[in-house]
């Protein structure tokens, strides 16, 4: 068997969009991927929301916690980088160890602890972000998979 490889998804507070994305990557291709998160400026916990979200469609995030991008940097091999907001683009490491530029990817997302109005608005941006995170996904992990093969 192949070893897996990192995928480090990277955003500021890692608790909403990150923690999404790798609950997200750990369900639909835990198999091939190592699935990891870390932020900037981490938050003291995984937003209450991203829990609920991911809930609803089956996939249990609750064991994940906000970690600080010191936590891989010069730790961990990784092999994908994926920044998932325009603020941790912006000041995020832009050469990771190891990693070549065309493994970095920038999917630019809307915050969505960010925005305001009801209850139902909330749970609207945070549905969402995961809808828009798991499309991407599936595509990106069928385009990886596919260009290992001819490798």
């Amino acid at each position: 068997m192949l070893k897996k490889k990192n995928v480090l998804f990277l955003c500021t507070g890692n608790s909403c969009r990150s923690q999404i994305a790798e609950g997200l990557l750990r369900h639909l291709a835990g198999e091939s991927f190592e699935s990891l998160s870390a932020g900037l400026e981490p938050a003291h916990a995984v937003h209450p929301l991203a829990l609920r979200v991911m809930a609803e469609i089956g996939i249990d995030i609750s064991n994940q916690v906000p970690k600080g991008v010191d936590c891989y940097l010069g730790k961990t091999m990784i092999h994908y980088l994926i920044v998932v907001c325009d603020k941790a683009q912006k000041s995020c490491p832009r050469v990771w160890p190891g990693l070549p530029d065309e493994k970095r990817y920038f999917w630019p997302l809307m915050d969505p602890a960010a925005i305001s109005g009801t209850m139902e608005e909330h749970l609207a941006a945070f549905r969402a972000v995961r809808d828009e995170l798991r499309e991407t996904l599936v595509s990106w992990v069928q385009e990886v998979e596919e260009s290992a093969l001819l490798y």
